[in-house]
């Protein structure tokens, strides 16, 4: 039995988004493992019947001592469980990874590179000086011998091939994570005063901050809606907004703080639309891909990754980063018109069905992986 090993930072990122194929790949023959930073879904991995390897990964660290331990770990690993293919997602694992890989030889590489838009896009002075040893980096490993490359927007797989960091024969297209289309219904959209939902981790680069001033010019204005937050901090991102800040945001009272939740698909369902301001480059978004499950009409950026989940008058509205008196703009025309936020959430679930559900993506990994023979 072949076997394949996910190398990735967060375990609760890899049951978002992951753990669906590597169902898949285990139904299809291969045996699973996880090597990831071990947190509060281990468990949930492991109930699925894949293996879990805890690594000693501190995302926040840029200490090349600490990089050197993860590396030597991951080399370590691949060198005793000698898998078949290796599946390395985000910036730091497909470094690291590759890296490892290459030492260990012998290993078919698929590297993702998600989640990338802090080093590109940030202003933070801690991107601004990373981002030419990344590149660097990228270039030597991101696309080393035996290996594919998997983007989640033909945006980012046109800059890396035009870039000579990916080669074009080595590139494949995958849209996101897809969405469960039987977990996220079409419902009505709620009676009375309507809400809008901004899901997502609470970084100051998921334009945040932008949401809640575009929530104060409304609420200032009279306009009757709610504006919710939902989701946590994540701590080990240089752009975490401090839970202090969002609670006085809160307390202030244009927006609702409902910190992390779990009942994303209800959440969904008492919501009339769904917005993510994102200033930086996102992969593809899968909060927004469930809001088109759900039928909702999106409001977000025209950045890479955001743009693809909005054909712009039909499903949604979309705006420059970083404005929040445009972003109030838009909010404002979908509030006040509710037959047309209908029919915008009509075409985002029929959007959902044919660009973005979770066995079309499913099955396009799995192609991948059969990509080599005898694996």
């Amino acid at each position: 039995m072949p076997k394949i090993l996910y190398l990735i930072a967060e375990d609760w990122f890899f049951c978002s988004h992951f753990l669906a194929r590597a169902q898949a790949a285990q139904k299809a023959g291969f045996e699973v493992v996880v090597m990831t930073r071990v947190g509060t879904h281990a468990d949930t991995i492991r109930s699925h019947g894949l293996r879990v390897l805890p690594w000693n990964l501190d995302r926040r660290s840029l200490s090349p001592i600490s990089a050197l331990k993860s590396i030597f770990q991951v080399w370590r690993i691949y060198r005793s469980e000698r898998p078949a293919l290796v599946h390395h997602i985000a910036l730091k694992p497909l470094l690291y990874g590759s890296l490892a890989a290459r030492l260990a030889g012998g290993v078919k590489i698929i590297n993702a590179p998600v989640g990338m838009g802090y080093i590109f896009s940030s202003s933070d002075w801690r991107a601004r000086l990373l981002r030419a040893p990344i590149r660097l980096a990228l270039r030597l490993l991101l696309n080393p011998p035996n290996s594919k490359v998997i983007f989640e927007s033909p945006d980012a797989e046109k800059a890396f091939v035009e870039e000579h960091t990916v080669r074009a024969e080595d590139a494949r297209l995958i849209r996101g994570a897809g969405v469960d289309l039987a977990l996220f219904t079409p419902t009505p959209e709620p009676d009375g005063v309507p809400t809008v939902v901004l899901p997502a981790r609470m970084l100051w680069d998921k334009g945040i901050k932008d949401f809640v001033d575009a929530a104060r010019q409304l609420k200032a204005e009279g306009v009757q809606a709610r504006f919710l937050l939902a989701g946590a901090p994540d701590t080990a991102n240089f752009a975490a907004i401090p839970e202090e800040t969002l609670h006085a945001w809160a307390e202030e009272g244009s927006i609702e703080y409902l910190g992390f939740r779990s009942d994303i698909p209800d959440l969904m369902r008492q919501c009339a639309i769904v917005c993510l301001p994102s200033a930086y480059r996102e992969g593809l978004p899968k909060a927004l891909l469930e809001g088109l499950a759900a039928a909702r009409p999106i409001v977000t950026t025209n950045v890479e990754g955001c743009c693809e989940t909005v054909i712009e008058g039909v499903n949604g509205l979309m705006v420059p980063p970083r404005d929040p008196a445009r972003l109030a703009n838009a909010l404002r025309t979908l509030l006040a018109d509710r037959p047309r936020r209908i029919l915008m959430g009509q075409a985002s679930r029929k959007l959902a069905e044919t660009e973005f559900s979770q066995e079309t993506v499913i099955a396009q990994t799995l192609a991948v992986y059969a990509e080599w023979p005898g694996t």
